[in-house]
C-alpha cells in the first residue's frame, strides 16, 4: 500500500515538474494563431486568460509563404472564447517563460475546432527593446553635441 502511494506521489511530482497539469488530460479543441515573432515560446507553453491556464501550445511551425510562425493551441473544452478574441505572447515576470495570453472579444459566436484567432500581438524581445533604447540615447547625445 505504501509503495503504491509513493509511486502515485512520484508520478504527481513528475507531472508538476514537467509543467503538466490535470488539464492536459481534459478534452481539447485546436485553435490556430499566426505571429510575426514568437520569441522564446515553446511547445507545451501555457495559454492563459485572466491568469488561468485554459490551454497549451500544441505545435509551432513556420509558414514559408507568409514568413510567419503558425502556432496551434489546444484549448480546454471547458473554456469557450468569442471568435473575435485576441492572442498575444507574454512573459511571466521580467525574464520568465513565455506564454500566450487570450483576451476575450465580444462576438456572440465562439471559436470552434480549427478556427483561427486573427488578432495577434507578437512577442516583445527584450534585446530589441534595449538596443532601441541605446540607439535613441546615442542619437540624443549626438544631437546635443551639434
Amino acid at each position: 500500500m505504501f509503495v503504491l502511494v509513493g509511486v502515485l506521489a512520484l508520478a504527481f511530482l513528475a507531472l508538476k515538474a514537467g509543467n503538466l497539469s490535470t488539464s492536459t488530460f481534459n478534452k481539447t479543441y485546436p485553435v490556430v494563431t499566426r505571429f510575426d515573432n514568437i520569441g522564446g515560446l515553446k511547445v507545451r507553453a501555457s495559454v492563459r486568460s485572466a491568469g488561468v491556464v485554459v490551454g497549451r501550445v500544441a505545435s509551432i511551425n513556420f509558414d514559408d509563404k507568409n514568413f510567419q510562425a503558425v502556432v496551434t493551441l489546444n484549448m480546454d473544452q471547458r473554456y469557450l472564447f468569442p471568435q473575435d478574441s485576441s492572442a498575444k505572447i507574454l512573459t511571466a515576470g521580467l525574464l520568465g517563460e513565455q506564454y500566450i495570453g487570450i483576451e476575450a472579444g465580444g462576438d456572440t459566436k465562439n471559436l470552434a475546432a480549427g478556427d483561427r484567432i486573427k488578432l495577434t500581438q507578437s512577442a516583445i524581445v527584450l534585446e530589441n527593446l534595449i538596443s532601441q533604447f541605446l540607439y535613441s540615447k546615442a542619437a540624443d547625445v549626438k544631437d546635443t553635441e551639434q
